[in-house]
């Protein structure tokens, strides 16, 4: 997990390069290609057509269905990225186990316990002293309101995930039609907004991006296949803090002092309300 983690920041750094010449959507539709071309490629070599037959399987409304909220999720993520300090983008988004403690009872029909709504509250101060709103300029507070919007679809996208674990979807089939919604969806925004042209110099961002976020989720999966579910779900914080050092070395990037407290406590609140969740989920 840890080495996801650090694949996950490299890949936010790739997609920081990289948006200096393409929007959010195009970047999604890129990462969501190398994916696809990832594992299709292997299944036709091994399996041919019939392989192909499988990809369907027999819950393909819930596979589309996580397909759309994790676009959704990717697609604000990437936006708040491109716009905002990797480190805020990056808190912003892992702050999804504190959304998906509030979302339990209405999706997942599992009440939340105390602790939780605590872990909730504190996590939501942390992120109200990163945002800072009452000073924060206004691209910048609409920034981190779709980096804010980014972590509740990540929720809605670990709920479904979720669902498939529960009637044993394979992980390849998930991050497959994952990557044919994105795909779809990115590339027809990318085309209503208008496509910038491909050259060699920009190929090495890209393809990082795509490289490091498959690998990042090769990782993930082969940490939670063998690992205690509870451990690794808070080792995959490792990713703010890989970010934040990134961020500093890279960028050379100052934040006040009361938005590395907000780093830290939404930090700590979520891993408490990941431990909470999972436990919750067994």
């Amino acid at each position: 997990m840890l080495v996801a983690g650090l694949c996950f920041a490299l890949m936010s750094v790739a997609v920081k390069v990289a948006g200096q010449w393409f929007d959010s959507s195009e970047l999604v539709f890129y990462r969501s290609l190398f994916s696809l071309v990832v594992i299709v490629g292997p299944i036709l070599l091994r399996h041919g057509r019939a392989g192909l037959r499988d990809l369907p399987g027999r819950n393909l409304g819930i596979h589309l269905g996580r397909g759309l909220v994790g676009f959704i999720a990717l697609a604000t993520f990437y936006y708040a990225l491109v716009r905002l300090p990797m480190s805020v983008a990056v808190t912003l988004n892992y702050a999804s186990p504190l959304w998906l403690a509030l979302l339990m009872p209405w999706q997942l029909h599992e009440r939340p316990s105390r602790g939780q709504y605590l872990a909730v509250a504190l996590g939501f101060s942390g992120v109200l002293m990163l945002l800072r709103p009452w000073e924060a300029a206004g691209s910048e507070l609409v920034a981190g309101l779709v980096g804010a919007f980014s972590g509740v679809m990540a929720a809605f996208a670990y709920i479904h995930v979720r669902r498939l674990g529960r009637l044993h979807e394979p992980e390849w089939r998930t991050v497959f039609w994952f990557a044919v919604v994105g795909v779809a969806g990115a590339g027809a925004l990318a085309t209503l907004s208008g496509w910038h042209p491909l050259t060699p110099r920009q190929l090495p961002a890209l393809l990082a991006m795509g490289a490091l976020a498959t690998l990042g989720q090769l990782a993930m999966t082969r940490a939670y296949r063998k690992g205690h579910t509870t451990v690794v779900a808070s080792f995959a914080f490792s990713t703010v803090i890989f970010s934040s050092l990134l961020d500093v070395i890279i960028w050379k990037q100052k934040l006040v002092l009361l938005a590395w407290v907000g780093i830290v406590i939404t930090v700590m609140a979520g891993f408490r309300a990941t431990r909470l969740n999972a436990r919750e989920g067994e």
